[in-house]
């Protein structure tokens, strides 16, 4: 069940809920892998947007409006930034998702996964 700590602009989920959120929504939500480069070639969600959360201040323009967005890093910190990044820029909170088990939680539990530069 998402969740909502007091004060952050976005919900907590783990990778089970954001699998179904992306089932469930279909062309409505979309995963953001924040990790840098050499992180996301051994292993990402598949059909991922790959931003590095360096980048992401600048490249704010190639996240999809008007969709549920659940950003992922490896632990839940850097995504969570990513949340708090895009609301900053006027992405509206109920719409900003944090998968705070990461990555290779994703992996473990076998959810879809590409490799190198597979979307």
């Amino acid at each position: 069940m998402a969740r909502q700590d007091p004060g952050e602009p976005y919900f907590r989920v783990d990778s089970d809920e954001a699998v179904e959120i992306l089932q469930r929504e279909g062309n409505g939500a979309a995963i953001v892998d924040v990790r840098r480069d050499d992180e996301w070639v051994t292993g990402h969600a598949s059909n991922a947007i790959h931003i590095p959360i360096d980048d992401l201040l600048g490249r704010m323009d190639e996240l999809p409006q008007g969709k549920k967005l659940l950003f992922i890093c490896a632990a839940g910190v850097r995504s969570g930034l990513a949340c708090e990044m895009a609301a900053s820029m006027g992405f509206p909170s109920e719409n900003l998702y944090n998968v705070e088990d990461g990555t290779p939680t994703w992996i473990e539990k076998n959810h879809p996964t590409s490799y190198g530069d597979e979307p």
